[in-house]
C-alpha cells in the first residue's frame, strides 16, 4: 500500500529532468491510500547451489538458487527490476532527479503514479541475467488509467545484464535495455503538418483519430567500483522521438556520468554522497513541434530557443540514528524545458527518510 500526492515545483511542469522523482506528475491528486504493488513471484531452480539474496519489499527470500528462472505477475513499477543501478536508482537515499535515477529516454509503461500491470520472466546466472516484461500502457499520455485491451496498447521491455568489473578485483556491471511501446499515440510531424495546413490552430499531437503507433528506444546503464567506497556510473538513452512522449518524461536522448560514495571512508559508515552531470535532448520533430507552440504533457512555452537541458546534482544523506536519514540535495538546471530563454534554475532540497 502507498499514499502519495503533491504538486511539485511549477505543478510538475516546464522541465524534462524534474528535480523530485517522488512527485506525482498529474498535479494535485488524492492522497487516499492505494495499492502500488501486488505481485506473484515463482522461482524455478536450475541448480542446487544457493546464494545469498538481499531481502526487501519485493523479495522475501534470504537465499535463492544461483541459476534460476523467476516469473512475476501483478502490479509493479518497471524500474523495480529494469535499469537498476547501485548508486543512481533510489530516490529515498540517493539522487532525486527523474533523469538521474531513471534513464530519461526510457518512456517506460506506467500510469500517472508510475505503476503498470504486467508479466515478467527473468533468467539469472552466476554473472549475467536476461529479463523480459510485457506490460500495460496508459489510455492517454500520462494518464491515470491503463489500457487493458492489448490490441490497442501494450509494451515490451528487454534487458541483458553482465555483472563483471572492468578493473581487477573491483565489482562492476553493464546493462543493455531495449523497449517498444504501442499505444494511441500522436506523431509530432503530423501535428506540425496539420497546423501548417490550417487544420488546427496550434500543433496538437493529441488531435488524431484512434490509432496504434509505436515508440521504441535503447539504453545503456553501467557502474564500476573505483575503490571500496567510491563507484562511478553512467547512463545513455535514445528513442525514436517521432511519436509523442507518452508515459515518463519528454526526453529523446540522454547521457549522464556520476559518482556515488559511501561514508565509511570518513568514519560515517552509513552515510552516502553523490555527484552527477546529465545532458538531455529532444528530436528534431519534437523540437519543431514545441517551437511552433505545441504542448506536451510536461513541456510547452509557445516558442522555443532550443538548447540541451543540462543538470548537475549533488547530495549528502546522513544516518542520524537508527532508521532516521536526513539528506541535503542541490541541483543546477540549465535550459529548463530545452529553452535557452529560461533559467538557469537552482534547486536546493531537504529530504527526511524514516524506517521502522
Amino acid at each position: 500500500m502507498e499514499s502519495a500526492s503533491g504538486n511539485g515545483l511549477g505543478d510538475g511542469l516546464g522541465i524534462a529532468g524534474f528535480p523530485d522523482l517522488d512527485i506525482v506528475r498529474a498535479g494535485a491528486i488524492s492522497a487516499k491510500p492505494y495499492v502500488a504493488r501486488l505481485l506473484l513471484r515463482q522461482v524455478i531452480p536450475l541448480t542446487n547451489r544457493q546464494v545469498a539474496y538481499e531481502r526487501g519489499p519485493l523479495a522475501l527470500s534470504s537465499t535463492v538458487p544461483e541459476r534460476r528462472i523467476e516469473l512475476r505477475f501483478g502490479k509493479f513499477s518497471l524500474p523495480d527490476f529494469f535499469d537498476v543501478n547501485s548508486v543512481g536508482t533510489d530516490s529515498h537515499f540517493q539522487f532525486m532527479n527523474w533523469t538521474v535515477d531513471n534513464n530519461g529516454a526510457w518512456d517506460y509503461a506506467a500510469d500517472t503514479r508510475g505503476y503498470t500491470v504486467g508479466g515478467m520472466v527473468e533468467y539469472q546466472d552466476h554473472s549475467w541475467a536476461l529479463r523480459f516484461v510485457e506490460a500495460l500502457m496508459p489510455t492517454v499520455a500520462n494518464g491515470p488509467k491503463l489500457e487493458g485491451n492489448l490490441s490497442r496498447a501494450h509494451a515490451e521491455n528487454y534487458e541483458a545484464e553482465l555483472r563483471k568489473g572492468l578493473l581487477p578485483n573491483r565489482a562492476g556491471a553493464i546493462r543493455l535495455l531495449a523497449y517498444v511501446n504501442h499505444a494511441n499515440m500522436g506523431s509530432y510531424s503530423e501535428a506540425v503538418n496539420d497546423f501548417l495546413a490550417g487544420r488546427t490552430t496550434v500543433p496538437d499531437v493529441t488531435a488524431h483519430p484512434p490509432q496504434v503507433l509505436s515508440k521504441y528506444g535503447v539504453g545503456l546503464n553501467g557502474e564500476q567500483a573505483l575503490t571500496d567506497w567510491l563507484t562511478a556510473f553512467t547512463r545513455f538513452g535514445w528513442n525514436n522521438g517521432r511519436t509523442e512522449s507518452f508515459a515518463y518524461t519528454e526526453v529523446d536522448q540522454t547521457v549522464l556520468v556520476g559518482l556515488g560514495a559511501l561514508g565509511e571512508r570518513w568514519g560515517r559508515k552509513h552515510d552516502r554522497a553523490g555527484f552527477v552531470f546529465v545532458s538531455n535532448g529532444i528530436s528534431g520533430d519534437h523540437r519543431t513541434y514545441l517551437g511552433l507552440g505545441g504542448l506536451g504533457f510536461l513541456l510547452g512555452d509557445g516558442k522555443l530557443s532550443y538548447g540541451r537541458e543540462r543538470i548537475i546534482e549533488t547530495y549528502y544523506t546522513i544516518h542520524l540514528w537508527r532508521g532516521i536519514y536526513p539528506a541535503f540535495d542541490f541541483q543546477y538546471i540549465a535550459n529548463p524545458g530545452y529553452n535557452r530563454d529560461r533559467g538557469p534554475v537552482w534547486v536546493p532540497g531537504l529530504r527526511l527518510h524514516l524506517e521502522f
